[in-house]
């Protein structure tokens, strides 16, 4: 896997973030119209705009203290691997997505199995802002104020049958909107398509785990995994499936992308563990977006105190 990384930036040097949701609503709009012609669906609902506001109740019972990462940070350092394998690669391209019209599938081992409209789940469930840490496998992190609802208010309502044990996620497979999907792109870095991920059922319950639509009081930015994608704090930010369009309960624990791709390095859990060291480097310290130091990883993202009864008794340098 090709590996970027960026040095710190002096305040002077970050754009003011009026004028770039202003630049980057512009630019996303007019790749939009370049690449699509304009067209739509006739009866689809129209994409809310590029910044426009999201209104949430935030969650202080689960919301770091921390200031937030600079939003031009966030929005323009990513990893989305169907944009590309730099980090500024989804920011670019991610004019391309049609955030409008979308559902998501929710079925497999559910006595209701249904498919929902991406504005029915904004109408249906109260939304909630969290501040979390995001910490990337490449030892890089961000605090970020998500905004969403739990993924367990969504379960519950297709009621899991005792067989499920496990929640896949699967994530839009369309080559016209993902550049990197496309015809000679389709295996680059040796991920298969789509992009597939999983959680154990009492994980996806977690009160913890958000199904987010928004951050930083707006809407889902394209190149963050609009319209909808999973964050899981504890988790590795590899672990955070974007743009998904289905939702499966079943029994066997789910091939992911990047256990698929390389299992020698990405095994099913991807809990932070800062004493199991990933092979090609130390994941004892991590560096703050924004920062120029590194600080100490904290086990399980700094989220132990919530999570870590999940897995009593599990050795973790196995389950990694």
């Amino acid at each position: 896997m090709l590996i970027h990384r960026v040095s710190g930036f002096a305040s002077s040097e970050i754009t003011p973030e009026r004028l770039y949701l202003d630049r980057r609503a512009f630019i996303l709009a007019g790749a939009g119209a370049l690449v699509l012609g304009g067209a739509g669906a006739p009866d689809a609902a129209p994409a809310l705009p590029q910044g426009s506001p999201l209104k949430a109740t935030r969650n202080d019972s689960v919301s770091l203290k921390e200031a937030p990462t600079k939003f031009e940070s966030a929005a323009t350092y990513n990893n989305f691997y169907e944009f590309g394998v730099n980090k500024d690669d989804p920011a670019r391209l991610a004019g391309t997505l049609k955030p409008r019209p979308w559902a998501v599938k929710v079925d497999g081992l559910v006595a209701k199995p249904k498919t929902f409209d991406i504005d029915e789940l904004l109408r249906a469930f109260p939304l909630e802002e969290r501040v979390y840490a995001l910490r990337c496998v490449e030892a890089w992190s961000m605090v970020i104020p998500w905004i969403g609802f739990p993924l367990a208010a969504l379960l519950k309502r297709v009621e899991p049958t005792t067989q499920a044990k496990y929640v896949a996620f699967t994530t839009l497979l369309d080559p016209e909107q993902f550049p990197a999907q496309r015809k000679g792109l389709l295996n680059f870095g040796s991920l298969d398509w789509p992009y597939t991920e999983g959680l154990r059922l009492d994980e996806a319950l977690h009160p913890l785990t958000l199904l987010t639509v928004g951050m930083y009081g707006q809407v889902l930015p394209n190149q963050n995994g609009a319209p909808i994608r999973v964050v899981i704090p504890w988790k590795y930010g590899f672990k955070s499936a974007k743009s998904i369009v289905r939702i499966s309960l079943v029994a066997d624990q789910p091939k992911t992308a990047w256990n698929i791709a390389a299992s020698q390095e990405y095994g099913f859990y991807s809990n932070v563990n800062p004493d199991v060291s990933h092979p090609r480097w130390s994941q004892a310290t991590e560096r703050r977006i924004g920062e120029f130091r590194r600080r100490p990883t904290l086990p399980f993202n700094g989220y132990a105190d919530q999570v870590a009864s999940l897995y009593a008794g599990m050795d973790l340098k196995k389950f990694f």
